[in-house]
């Protein structure tokens, strides 16, 4: 690897950073991150959280993103 395809790919992940943190501040902002379904299990001062509805919703969100983005290339 030459030190431009180095520079892109450091750009690209830093832009995709930037982009998640965005995405997790506004989903953070509707909710998104309790909904129905999601795993609680509290004993004491433990607490353990699985959101497996969160994860679904949001893999079919990015599953449609990456279909739309692949039919347009």
């Amino acid at each position: 690897m030459n030190m431009e395809s180095i520079g892109k790919l450091l750009l690209g992940v830093g832009i995709a950073a930037l982009i998640a943190g965005g995405l997790l501040l506004l989903l953070s902002k509707t909710g998104l991150q309790k909904l129905p379904g999601d795993i609680v299990f509290r004993k004491g001062n433990f607490t353990f959280v699985f959101p497996i509805v969160t994860c679904i919703v949001l893999s079919l969100l990015f599953t449609l993103i990456s279909y739309i983005i692949s039919r347009f290339k």
